[in-house]
């Protein structure tokens, strides 16, 4: 599985600890989902229809930093290695979570989001980690494992945020930042240098940017379908962090405790397929089919959120919605194939920007849909009404990922 980029010993160093990583900052990712809400009431004052549409516009503020900022840091590690910027991106995590924690109005809350986007390139450089240490054909299993430690943390991290909640809104930010700084230190010792020298290329401003970053996907061919029907499929996703915890408060009534367990679920159920399903899914049906069947997944599940009535069906609608983490990481790995190894930070940084392009415009358009049909006074108010959007910008992308790869899916 491992490739010649260092030794046998140092590879599994390094892939252990890009795992690690990623399942400690969907940890500390997840422990605050439960309680932002109750957060962006208590420092603005607000409702609930008001905090969805605030927590939108953060989660804008959020995407805009990693837009610019993830194509920099994914040509910067092409540069001057993975090491450096992936401990920068974890101690950096670490400060924003403890700027949050005392965040005094809502503008610090605001500064907070647009600090966890510029720090947030650390899953960029782990996907370009996992591509130098793996063959080529091992690296669709291999981003399903990142997936499967992005699972796993979000299991957890959600559930001990739900309780930790009871204590108050600040303080399971405060707990995500010393997940943060305890795995910063963790790297600093263990985690070795994944990129060779000679693997390395000059720094070039104009790739950096985060258009200057799209030239990658010019460069190779059928990448430009792929990005988007990435493009596409993030869109439709991101109703999920953009109401999820306002719809279950708005619809359900959940606390905070509750919430922290769905999403702990969620997280469950995806880690699980993506863990231990993937490589039976790619080996039967390839890399193409199986992105397939989580779309269909994916759009099935969208519809079914919007009519649930019960906190029963909701968790059977998750096992449906598994299969949806199959999507990403088979696109990943279908494009890394195409791209040399000198430019596979490059092409992570360039994907980075299209999922953040797309979250940005998703969250706010969702939460946006949420505030409205919630408001006081309409007369006729439902928090379904984004999901049904969703389900529908899901169909969409299973009609262009048909469309738009079928000749390269008619030679394979």
């Amino acid at each position: 599985m491992f490739t010649a980029a260092g030794s046998a010993g140092a590879s599994r160093h390094a892939v252990a600890f890009v795992l690690v990583t990623v399942f400690l900052d969907m940890v500390g990712f997840g422990i605050i989902m439960p309680v932002l809400p109750a957060l962006i009431e208590e420092v603005g004052h607000v409702g609930l229809d008001r905090a969805s549409v605030i927590g939108g516009w953060m989660f804008a503020a959020f995407s805009v930093a990693q837009f610019v900022c993830a194509p920099l840091a994914g040509n910067l590690s092409d540069r001057y290695g993975r090491r450096p910027l992936l401990l920068l991106a974890i101690f950096g995590l670490g400060a924003d979570f403890l700027l949050s924690a005392w965040a005094p109005t809502l503008m610090w809350l605001f500064v907070g989001r647009v600090l966890a986007g510029v720090c947030g390139s650390s899953w960029i450089i782990a996907n370009a980690c996992i591509a130098d240490l793996t063959a080529p054909a091992d690296r669709g299993r291999a981003f399903a494992l990142l997936g499967a430690a992005f699972g796993v943390g979000f299991v957890i991290g959600p559930a001990v945020g739900g309780l930790l909640g009871e204590f108050g809104p600040r303080v399971p930010f405060f707990v995500a930042a010393c997940v943060s700084f305890l795995n910063f230190v963790y790297g600093w010792f263990v985690l070795p240098e994944s990129l060779p020298p000679e693997n390395r290329r000059r720094f070039e401003i104009a790739r950096a940017n985060p258009f200057g970053a799209f030239r990658v996907f010019r460069s190779y061919p059928g990448v430009i379908p792929l990005c988007l029907v990435l493009f596409v499929f993030f869109f439709a996703s991101s109703v999920y962090p953009a109401i999820w915890t306002f719809w279950g408060i708005a619809k359900f009534g959940w606390s905070e405790a509750m919430v922290g367990g769905t999403l702990a679920i969620f997280g469950l159920v995806m880690a699980g397929f993506q863990g231990l399903l993937t490589g039976r899914f790619v080996a039967r049906f390839g890399e193409y089919r199986t992105a397939l069947i989580g779309l269909v997944c994916a759009a099935i599940a969208a519809t079914g959120y919007g009519l649930a009535g019960s906190l029963g069906v909701v968790v059977l609608l998750m096992f449906v919605h598994g299969p949806e983490g199959f999507v990403h990481p088979m696109i990943t790995a279908i494009m890394s194939k195409v791209v040399p190894e000198n430019a596979q930070g490059e092409l992570q940084g360039g994907i980075s920007a299209i999922i953040n392009m797309a979250m940005l415009c998703g969250t706010v358009f969702f939460s946006q849909i949420f505030g409205w049909f919630m408001a006081g006074g309409r007369g006729w108010q439902s928090p379904d009404v984004a999901y049904w959007v969703a389900a529908a910008c899901l169909g969409l992308t299973l009609v262009l990922f048909l469309v738009l790869t079928r000749a390269e899916e008619r030679q394979r």
